[in-house]
């Protein structure tokens, strides 16, 4: 449904976005994650045509952006971070005029209709939007999207100053939209990613460093990984029995509780599962196991750790770069 190829956004020497490239078919929920500045929105304005890319370019449904692009913004529906609302409308009247902005075709009457039920708007469709409350003004924003039923919708930070309940009710709008739509999720909220989205597009400095599947996002890590055991038994022997277990790298005691067990922090081979070595050993030893957990695998921590690689690796390069250029 949509393909981006080589996109390149510069400023002067500055490089927004430095060659990305990505598709998505119909149907994904995709979320595009990043840092604060790291080249999200530059994309999605790119996709939706309100930014020029430098080079590159993007086809939705086999439309070229570079060659029609007005037969591509008509597929696509996008909520920027502020909704483009007018607060002296009625939500109805609003709906009537993007309706008419977009030159939409469809039965106009009974098109906004479907579309406040859809967001659940109906209630509220004779009320000013400056009387609405934040929670519903992001309703209307999303309603707008919907106008001439697009192939993709494009959402920018979608539940940012939301309270919890209104975050739930949008990511479950979110979800029931991806069943008719492709959907594009824009945010650096994670719990927002992991919540609703099928696949992440990870972008960093412009870059994209990670393109999985939600649940496979912690594979391409190809990292060590790490657990949390509470186990009875003397501490000193514990720790050089765990030791000696095949694919376990490192014990540490954790210097806590748990009942009469002590914790400790332990780190096994990426390639070997460890936990079966683990078990079988406290087994033998009579050493009762309270608790155990997997730790560090959760999204916040992997999205921490591929930054902190890709950055890592862009300094190494910049230091080669200055030493070639010697």
């Amino acid at each position: 449904m949509i393909t981006v190829e080589h996109l390149i956004k510069r400023y002067g020497t500055y490089y927004a976005l430095n060659d990305v490239s990505f598709s998505i078919g119909e149907g994904e929920i995709v979320g595009l994650l990043g840092p604060n500045g790291a080249g999200k929105s530059t994309t999605m304005n790119i996709v939706t045509g309100y930014l020029s890319a430098t080079s590159g370019d993007v086809t939705v449904g086999g439309v070229s952006l570079a060659e029609n692009p007005r037969e591509v913004k008509r597929m696509i529906g996008y909520l920027p971070e502020l909704p483009p609302v007018y607060p002296d409308m009625t939500v109805e009247e609003y709906l009537r005029f993007v309706y008419q902005l977009k030159g939409c075709e469809l039965p106009r009457d009974e098109h906004i209709g479907e579309i406040l039920d859809v967001v659940k708007l109906k209630d509220v469709r004779a009320r000013l939007i400056r009387n609405l409350s934040k929670g519903y003004r992001q309703r209307v924003g999303i309603a707008q999207a919907l106008i001439g039923d697009p192939k993709v919708i494009i959402f920018d930070e979608p539940t940012v100053g939301l309270d919890p309940k209104q975050i739930l009710e949008v990511r479950n709008l979110i979800r029931s939209l991806g069943k008719k739509h492709t959907v594009i999720l824009s945010t650096h909220i994670l719990a927002e990613v992991q919540a609703v989205c099928e696949r992440i597009i990870v972008i960093n400095r412009g870059t994209i460093i990670a393109d999985e599947h939600t649940d496979e996002l912690a594979r391409v890590m190809e990292e060590n990984a790490h657990y949390r055991y509470a186990i009875c038994g003397p501490q000193k022997e514990v720790v050089a029995g765990l030791r000696g277990c095949r694919g376990v790298l490192d014990v540490e005691p954790a210097g806590e509780r748990d009942g009469d067990a002590n914790v400790y922090l332990i780190e096994t081979s990426g390639g070997v599962d460890a936990r079966k070595n683990l078990f079988k050993v406290c087994q033998e030893k009579g050493w009762a196991i309270l608790g155990a957990k997997e730790v560090g695998t959760d999204l916040e921590s992997i999205f921490i750790r591929l930054v902190d690689r890709a950055n890592d690796a862009g300094k190494k390069n910049a230091k080669s770069g200055k030493k070639e250029g010697k």
